[in-house]
This record gives structure tokens, sequence and C-alpha cells, in this order.
């Protein structure tokens, strides 16, 4: 493996890129506070593992090459996006201040959601997978065990993500008090929505 300092630059440069998944750790740190933005950032580094997987043993090269398997994924990745979007929207109608203070029953409920949000949100992008594939085999030397190079950059970028966002929602959750606030909490629903259905629009008409 080949210029590793360079990867760890780049590969944390990447992670600052906002997209859908920045969006829905985000939105639910806001929402519902610190655990169910590490639930849904745990989510999303499970679905970063199952994406090394799937590189490692050519799957993704497979969605890749496929125009019809990379559509079917891109279409059901660009639905889920549309559907947390509205369903975000939606649920400004339900923001109250007497709703936002969570019971720890309630908290329970959502632990599954939120990890299944970020799970899903990164799974169901198929331009993960065309990253993993595009970007990490620059920095994988042929002439080593590229199985093992391929796995420990991918371990490397979960690795990355990770400590950012986890830094990230701690810094979200200590300007939480002002988030309570249910004209804040609205804003929060509202943009969340459209930004999440603009992405979901925009991975429907990406080009394989």
């Amino acid at each position: 493996m080949t210029h590793l300092f360079t990867f760890v630059i780049l590969a944390f440069l990447l992670v600052l890129l906002p997209g859908p998944d920045y969006v829905m750790i985000t939105k639910n740190t806001l929402k519902d506070g610190t655990q169910a933005g590490m639930r849904t950032l745990f989510g999303t580094c499970t679905a970063l593992c199952a994406h090394t997987t799937f590189a490692v043993v050519g799957l993704s090269a497979i969605i890749v090459k496929s125009a019809f398997l990379f559509s079917t994924f891109k279409i059901i990745g660009a639905v889920y996006l549309f559907y947390l979007g509205v369903k975000a929207l939606l649920s400004m109608r339900k923001i109250s201040a007497n709703s936002l203070q969570q019971t720890e029953k309630e908290t329970n409920t959502k632990q599954e959601p939120n990890f299944r949000q970020g799970f899903l949100t990164n799974l169901l992008n198929p331009k993960v997978a065309v990253f993993f594939l595009t970007f990490l085999p620059q920095f994988v030397n042929p002439n080593e065990n590229t199985l093992i190079s391929f796995t420990l950059l991918g371990v490397i970028y979960i690795l990355i993500t990770f400590t950012f966002f986890v830094v990230y929602v701690l810094l979200i959750n200590r300007i939480k008090m002002f988030m309570e606030k249910e004209s804040t909490q609205k804003a929060i629903q509202c943009v969340s929505g459209i930004v999440l259905i603009a992405f979901g629009v925009k991975l429907a008409l990406e080009k394989a």
C-alpha cells in the first residue's frame, strides 16, 4: 500500500463533503439528541463496512459494471431518500413544545429507526460503491496483498468517518438548547426534508 498519508488526508476531506449521511446524522441529532445521532452514525459505519466487504469480494464491481443493477440500486436509494425527505416535511405538523421532551420509553423505540436510517441511506447509495472501487484502488500496490490493503484502506476510511461524526454530533448537541425551540425544530425538519428530496432526485438522475 502506497501513499497512506495522502489517502488519510484525502479521505478526511471527502468525509467533510456534505451528503445524505451528513443530513441524516444532523437531522436526527438535532431532533432527538446525541444518542439518536450516534445510532445513525453506527448505521452509516455498518453500511460502510458492508461496502468495504462488497468491494473486496468484487460485488461492487458487478453493480458498477452492470447498468441494470446500478440503475436498480440507484432508484431504490433515491426513493428511500425521497421518502425520508417527505417524512421529515410531514413531521413538521407534529412538532410541539411538549413533544420535544422525549421519555425514556420513546427514546428506546427510536433506536432501530435511527440505525436503520443511517444504514439504508448509505447502503442504498451506489455512489459509495463507485467511490470504493475508484478511489481506494489508487492507493493499493498491485505487487502487495491487495485483499489486505483494500480491507485496511476501507477500515481507515470508516474510522475517519466515525471519528469526525462523533465530534460533530457532540458539538451539535452543545447547541441543542437553542435547537429545542419549536420554530427551530420545524425549520430543521423543513430544510432536512428539502435537502433529502433533492439528494434523492439527484441520485435518481445520476448516470451509470
